[in-house]
This record gives C-alpha cells, sequence and structure tokens, in this order.
C-alpha cells in the first residue's frame, strides 16, 4: 500500500536533513533556529547559511559599504529574508526562544555596517528585509504606506506616478532603504519646507520583542515616539511605515554652479543659508577636482519650491554675491529634481530611481552641526587639509526653516533651531586599496581640527551617519552611563527618555548592537 506525503510534510523532511547536514559543520543554534523556522512554514528559500552558493551574494546585495564584506569581517551564520510579516515574527520568536542573537537590515547604508556585521558578539544572524518592499500611495488622503525593504527612490517613483504636485521630505540617495532612513531622522532637498522624513510619519507598523504586530494605537505614543529618530535596531522591527504626503508645486527650479574655493564667498553662505525663504534649500559641495593640481571647489546648489522668475528675485535680495543669473537656473518637477540632488542630469529616465546598485567603492564618514560661521582662516586650513586626500566630499547642507520651528523634543531627533547647517564630510576609496588606514586617519584628523568650529556641550552627531569611534556597547555588559557618551551626541536630552522607552519594551536587551539604547537595568 503506497503512502501520501503531504507537501508540508515533505517540506519538514528536507528542513530536517538540512538542518542535520549543518550539525556538523555549525553551531547547534543554527540547527535549532532553522528547526524552529519550520515550524512556521518559512521557506526554505528564504534561508541561507555560508554553505549556500547564494549566501555571499545574498549578503554583499544590499551591503551598501563594500568593507564590511571583506573576508577578515564577521559574517552571520544564517541569512533570513521574510516574504511576509509572519516571518518576520517568527524570527523574532524563535530568535528570542533560542537566545540567537539577531541584526536588521533593510537598505545596507549604515555607515557603521551593523545591520549585518557585529564586531561585539557572535554568532549572530541577519534578517534581511529586502522582500518586505510594497508601496500603496493614497493621493485622497495624501499619505502612503510603504515597507521598510523599499528604497527611497522606488518611493518618490510611486508617489510620482499617482501626483505631480505630492512628495516626501527624506534623502538624496535612492538606494537608501525607507526602513533605517525613517528611524534616525532622514532629511533632503525639503528639509526646510517640510522637516525631517520622520517628522512627517503617521503611523507604524512593528515587531516587539514578543513577536506581536503592533500599529501606532497598539504600541503607544511613547514608542511611537521612539522609532521616528531614535535610530533602529533597539525597539523592535518595523515592518511598514505609514507617512504623510506633502504639497509640492508643479514647477521646482534648481540650480548648480561650482566655483574655485572662494573662503569669503563661503563665509557669506553660512551668514545667509538658514535665513533665505524656506521654499529654498542651499547645499554646498566641497571636493578636489583636479587630481593632478589638488584644486579645491565647491559647487552651489540649490532647490526651490516655485518657478525661476521668482527665485531670481530670491537671490538677488539674499544672496547676491553669488552671482547668479536667469540662466543658471532650470525650472523642473520635484521628482526631477530627486535625481539632480543625486548628481544626475536633469533628463536622465526616472527609472534610475529604481535601480538598487551596490557601490564599489568603500567609504568613511562623520558629521557635525554648526551654529556659527566658520572663520576665514579656519576655511583656508580646510581647503590645505581636503587637498591631502584622495577622494574627499564635504556636504554643507543649510538648516533654518521649519526645523527652527518643531521643538527638539518632538522627536528624538534634537539638532535643530539655532543649527545653521550640517556637516557631512567623507573620504572614498576604491576596492582593494592599500591605504585603508591612511583613509581613515585623516578622517579623523580633519574631524578632530573642526572641533572648536561646531557644536559644543555636546558636540552633536546624527545617528543614521553612525560613527563607532564615539563610543560602543560592550557585551553582556550594557551601561546607561557609557551609552550616554555617545547617546547625547546623537540625542541630546532625548537619550534619557529612549533609554526609559527601551526599558519598558525591551527590558532583557534583545534587540541590541553597537550602539543601541540600553534599557536602564539589565535582566540577568
Amino acid at each position: 500500500m503506497n503512502s501520501i506525503i503531504s507537501p508540508s510534510m515533505y517540506i519538514l523532511s528536507i528542513l530536517f536533513l538540512l538542518s542535520a547536514s549543518l550539525t556538523a559543520s555549525y553551531p547547534i543554534q543554527q540547527t535549532s533556529l532553522i528547526r524552529c523556522l519550520s515550524q512556521h512554514s518559512i521557506p526554505l528559500s528564504t534561508i541561507y547559511t555560508p554553505n549556500n552558493s547564494s549566501f555571499t551574494s545574498v549578503l554583499e546585495s544590499r551591503a551598501q559599504i563594500p568593507r564590511f564584506t571583506e573576508p577578515s569581517v564577521p559574517k552571520p551564520e544564517l541569512i533570513f529574508t521574510p516574504l511576509s510579516e509572519s516571518h518576520v515574527q517568527a524570527a523574532v520568536i524563535c530568535s528570542k526562544e533560542l537566545g540567537i542573537h539577531m541584526r536588521v537590515r533593510s537598505g545596507g547604508h549604515d555607515l557603521e555596517g551593523v545591520s549585518y556585521v557585529s564586531i561585539i558578539e557572535s554568532p549572530f544572524i541577519v534578517l534581511d528585509l529586502t522582500n518586505l518592499r510594497s508601496i500603496s500611495v493614497n493621493i485622497n488622503e495624501n499619505s502612503a504606506w510603504v515597507q521598510v525593504g523599499a528604497t527611497l527612490g522606488e518611493l518618490y517613483y510611486r508617489i510620482a506616478e499617482k501626483s505631480k504636485v505630492h512628495g516626501f521630505p527624506a534623502g538624496v540617495c535612492p538606494t537608501v532603504g525607507v526602513g533605517g532612513h525613517i528611524t534616525g531622522g532622514g532629511y533632503g532637498i525639503l528639509l526646510r519646507k517640510y522637516g525631517l522624513a520622520a517628522d512627517n510619519v503617521i503611523d507604524a507598523h512593528i515587531v516587539d520583542v514578543n513577536g506581536r504586530v503592533l500599529d501606532r494605537a497598539a504600541m503607544g505614543e511613547d514608542l511611537f515616539w521612539a522609532i521616528r529618530g531614535g535610530g533602529g535596531g533597539s525597539f523592535g522591527v518595523i515592518l511598514s511605515w505609514k507617512i504623510k504626503l506633502v504639497a509640492v508645486p508643479e514647477t521646482v527650479t534648481v540650480f548648480s554652479v561650482t566655483k574655485a574655493l572662494d573662503t569669503k564667498l563661503l563665509y557669506r553662505w553660512q551668514q545667509v543659508a538658514d535665513k533665505l525663504d524656506e521654499n529654498l534649500l542651499t547645499r554646498v559641495l566641497m571636493r578636489v577636482t583636479n587630481a593632478s593640481e589638488r584644486i579645491v571647489t565647491t559647487t552651489y546648489d540649490g532647490y526651490f519650491l516655485g518657478g525661476a522668475d521668482r527665485l531670481v528675485q530670491v537671490m538677488q535680495d539674499s544672496f547676491p554675491e553669488l552671482g547668479l543669473t536667469r540662466k543658471d537656473y532650470s525650472e523642473t518637477s520635484w521628482i526631477q529634481s530627486t535625481l539632480f540632488a543625486y548628481t544626475i542630469p536633469l533628463n536622465t529616465s526616472l527609472e534610475f530611481l529604481l535601480l538598487r546598485n551596490t557601490p564599489s567603492t568603500s567609504s568613511d564618514g562623520k558629521a557635525d552641526f554648526v551654529r556659527e560661521p566658520i572663520p576665514e582662516f579656519a576655511l583656508e586650513e580646510l581647503r590645505k587639509r581636503i587637498s591631502e586626500e584622495d577622494d574627499p566630499f564635504i556636504v554643507w547642507t543649510a538648516y533654518g526653516g521649519m526645523m527652527n520651528r518643531i521643538p527638539e523634543y518632538e522627536t528624538p531627533f534634537p539638532h535643530r533651531k539655532g543649527t545653521m547647517y550640517k556637516f557631512h564630510y567623507f573620504t572614498s576609496w576604491p576596492k582593494g586599496d592599500k591605504n585603508v588606514a591612511k583613509h581613515m586617519s585623516w578622517i579623523r584628523s580633519l574631524y578632530n581640527y573642526m572641533t572648536p568650529y561646531v557644536s559644543k556641550f555636546p558636540r552633536g552627531a546624527y545617528v543614521n551617519y553612525r560613527d563607532l569611534d564615539l563610543g560602543i556597547n560592550k557585551k553582556g555588559n550594557t551601561s546607561v552611563i557609557q551609552a550616554s557618551v555617545w547617546g547625547v551626541k546623537y540625542f541630546k536630552g532625548n537619550f534619557q527618555r529612549l533609554v526609559k522607552v527601551k526599558t519598558e519594551v525591551d527590558p532583557d536587551n534583545f534587540f541590541r548592537h553597537e550602539q543601541s539604547i540600553p534599557p536602564l537595568v539589565l535582566k540577568r
């Protein structure tokens, strides 16, 4: 008599054989996790172990900082790429039950790689949310639900499909994952008009430490506050955000003019940038443009919500020193301006926003907030230091406008009123470069030099430009006092409230990494 094996029994049998084959070469934790996931009907195709031929490609597919995929860097024992919310719930439940350390990755742009690398404890697994990328835009309600595996480029593209007069105030890099971007605040060319991405979130879905899916009403206002700017990987696994779409005109005007560094002109920009019409955001991009002569240039970019004729008048009244004329301005749409902000030509196809390329160069960077103009003699020294590095880049992004009107306690991101602009300085190098230590030393030296000219008490930092030089948590000994060294730089007085929320929602510190928010009393 022939027996009939059901599909579910067949899958369980395969999973058992797979886990059995792993036992000899991998820790029992991994085997137990696969068995646990199998009990939740998790497809084999979503689980990757180091002996799987696709493991490396999956690991590197969303690793936006290539130096964190080098052989010397710790690798996860398993990568799980869930296809649904219930899969994420299973991952949390099984990992917690088995005591397995988990990292969560959406876009992979973390500057220190903590979403897919653990330097403080092993073994660990990676929960990769790439497949959770649906976007539902509701123009009638001026809102959209977006899953965390979607990129900013995909979100912008889907909004523009539905409307020419709606946008969202988020970042300029289209490959950045929506999930992590909003957890740290998220800023872009609509910053001065509408604030941060996190300022425009109206609901969220999160898997908590007990494996429950919670919306804003269920999680409560304290947790909802914490996840909108308090950094990722501390409070749960964000599944999706409900965002508020903002009004943009059909015509947006942009400009970009490059000049050799003129310290008087740059000093003047510092004086006016945060006071300009809030419909206008300006940036300065500082770099070396002539490799042989080491010429330092400044590119002045502008993004104006309105027509060119109006912008001509705004610039003439507020910043005539830049010397722009009508021919320097280009009228376009908001969606095209998102490409321009990424230094992509305006006539580029919008399909570019849907690409998920990974870079071929590595980088390291830091951030600062500036509250008083940097004097000209210091700008001259900055010129000298930049000319000494191979591929340096500094972005000066103007603040003011809406950023002055949102209280610093409104969300965990505190760097608002009184901030003139934000520095993001970084350096890049090609894969295989033998001078990585030199590049890292250069950025640290520059950061130290800038100390007298940036925010103080504390010196501010931006959690989306994570910097482990500020300090890290220790395995098994997470201290609020030690964490406050870097915590107050990212969050100022909001750090203590984040600790309070963490203590309430994850007292055993299941969700943790090198700079996660620690609970007040770590249970043993």
